[in-house]
């Protein structure tokens, strides 16, 4: 059936996007304070040494669940204490408990009124399946687009992935109370009210608590999810290990996060009855953590905005000291970092850490509202084409001279492949053609699509290319790359033309430091996306001698601190807090 396709996506788009623009200042509003909460519950938890906050846990391990577990909360925070993940635990803590509360307050009331109204019970249980099947990943995109990035898209995100529980535990709950205790309380004459307070739920209790339960243990399984569009925490930590490789350092962030579940998970299933109470009441215990954490909450919220009103307009103030950076394992981030080391940045400013498509998504955010904004930058980029943006002078050199990208293929590729390997060998183009590419896929066309129409204008260039290569007869070769528009635009286009030479290419998306390992280890054929001699060093030092380098595919390119033209400063040193 020769039936266009339906339009979805991009309807789906004109709706976020209108929606944007409409809900602009509701969605700034939003992100201000819960980024306020945030920060100021990472401040109370955070404050004094670990060993207050620790013993604090213990001790409410142990009411709740007696000796063990409070020995295992002892031995496992001080544990992440000594591994050196403490802060990166304190933020990831305020971030579940932050999503946790925020669930509760909107899954308990609609749980409650779906149990009393079986059309609104019919309309919910779809969304909430669609919620809970839809993969998480999908509602970071237009949490970015929403609320920017940072914390506050990944706790909205984690609220969509996990308020599904506490609604549907909540209604069941209630709707499983015996019905002659219903019948009971009516002919007592209680009201709706009454009788949902004073009978339903105190019986659905143990159900309701349940579905909590389930929601705290989603919330804290987004958290790696969540530092793809900039959160901080022990997901962060998991990211930046899975990108560089580093197995241990990942073994220890995933163990804080382990150890964080297990405690979170048996205190909160224990909070009905806990153990000792018999002995002192739950409701004086929890009323203790309560006042003490508000009590630290205020004060520290007076603090902050103290702070903040003695701040003035600079750009560090109102970028909120925050250069947006993409995924951690980027050759442009390790130079950043250098760079606010060489230039003084270090103690005031931070560099968000996420994804070069979060990276986009802020500056166009930005950009339409001509908003100042500090992001890490590479040409050739899309954004280039799109906004008007300048580099950031460096007086220093951190960033080094122009680059150029390397093609990198497996050992024994020539062998296996002579007419595969000479055509990447011979693969080479400018800065505009692959900047044309991006543009296309950027404004929405399919990337292979968009490889296709630059292989078709620019025929005479491929046929340079493939001249004498020997054909393929559908052979499979594994090419891999990097998430980055640049990559994603090169790695289509040479499979496309190695698909024009009678081979199978298969392309697979990875992490930087994975694509180079691949490589190495023989596992992929080839990659188009290696940054040199600066952004990417460590890993080609690193694996130089288990693959062969075919030499530079582009030529020319640079990396920095980029900031849309109509921001008021020229150099990286402008940044400075005097």
């Amino acid at each position: 059936m020769n039936i266009g396709k339906i339009p979805l996506a991009q309807g789906v788009d004109r709706v976020v996007d209108w929606l944007t623009d409409a809900l602009g200042p509701f969605f700034n509003f939003i992100s201000t304070f819960v980024q306020s909460i945030i920060d100021t519950s990472v401040d109370v938890l955070g404050f004094g040494p670990p060993i207050v906050l620790i013993l604090l846990l213990t001790l409410l391990a142990f009411y709740t669940n007696k000796w063990p577990l409070a020995l295992f909360t002892f031995i496992g925070l001080l544990l992440i204490d000594n591994l050196g993940y403490w802060d990166a635990m304190i933020q990831t803590l305020a971030l579940v408990l932050a999503s946790v509360l925020i669930t509760v307050i909107l899954g308990i009331p609609l749980g409650i009124l779906a149990s009393q109204s079986k059309w609104l019970r019919n309309i919910l249980m779809p969304i909430l399946d669609f919620m809970q099947t839809m993969p998480g990943f999908v509602y970071l995109i237009p949490a970015i687009l929403f609320f920017g990035i940072g914390v506050v898209p990944g706790i909205v995100a984690s609220v969509i992935f996990a308020i599904a529980p506490a609604i549907r535990m909540t209604s069941l709950g209630i709707q499983e109370v015996p019905k002659d205790l219903i019948e009971a309380s009516d002919a007592f004459g209680s009201t709706r009210g009454q009788k949902i307070m004073k009978v339903q739920l105190p019986l659905a209790m143990p159900t309701i608590m349940a579905g909590i339960n389930q929601s705290i243990m989603l919330s804290l399984s987004m958290v790696v999810m969540a530092s793809l569009v900039g959160a901080p925490g022990l997901g962060a930590e998991v990211y930046r290990a899975v990108s560089q490789i580093k197995v241990g350092e990942g073994f220890e962030a995933g163990l804080a996060i382990v150890i964080i579940a297990i405690i979170l998970d048996r205190i909160s299933q224990k909070l009905r009855t806990p153990a000792f109470e018999s002995i002192v009441k739950g409701k004086w215990i929890y009323s203790l953590v309560i006042v003490l954490f508000l009590g630290g909450y205020t004060v520290t919220s007076l603090l902050n905005a103290e702070l903040k009103g003695s701040e003035n307009a600079s750009i560090g103030a109102q970028v909120d000291y925050k250069i947006v950076g993409i995924d951690p394992g980027s050759g442009v981030m390790s130079r950043t970092q250098e760079a606010m080391d060489q230039y003084g940045l270090s103690d005031d400013w931070t560099l968000q850490e996420g994804s070069s498509a979060a990276m986009g998504a802020e500056l166009k955010k930005a950009y339409d509202r001509k908003e100042p904004i500090v992001i890490t930058g590479w040409t050739p980029h899309w954004m280039f084409g799109k906004f008007d943006l300048k580099y950031l002078d460096d007086p220093k050199g951190v960033y080094g001279e122009s680059e150029d990208i390397h093609t990198l293929v497996r050992k024994g590729l020539k062998e296996d492949l002579p007419g595969a390997e000479k055509v990447l060998n011979q693969f080479y183009w400018e800065t505009s053609d692959m900047e044309s590419v991006m543009k296309d896929i950027e404004e929405g066309m399919g990337s292979k699509e968009a490889a296709i129409k630059w292989i078709e204008a620019n025929k005479s260039k491929v046929d340079q290319w493939v001249n004498d290569a020997e054909k393929g007869n559908g052979e499979n070769i594994t090419l891999v790359y990097v998430a980055w528009e640049s990559e994603v635009a090169s790695t289509n286009v040479i499979a496309e033309v190695l698909r024009m030479q009678g081979y199978e290419p298969v392309l697979r998306q990875v992490e930087i430091g994975p694509m180079y390992a691949a490589i190495a280890s023989g596992k992929a054929d080839a990659m188009v996306a290696a940054w040199l001699p600066t952004t990417s060093k460590a890993y080609y030092d690193k694996y130089k001698e288990d693959f062969v380098d075919l030499g530079p595919n582009l030529k020319g390119t640079r990396l920095g601190l980029v900031v849309p033209a109509y921001v008021e400063i020229d150099s990286i040193e402008d940044l400075r807090v005097e």
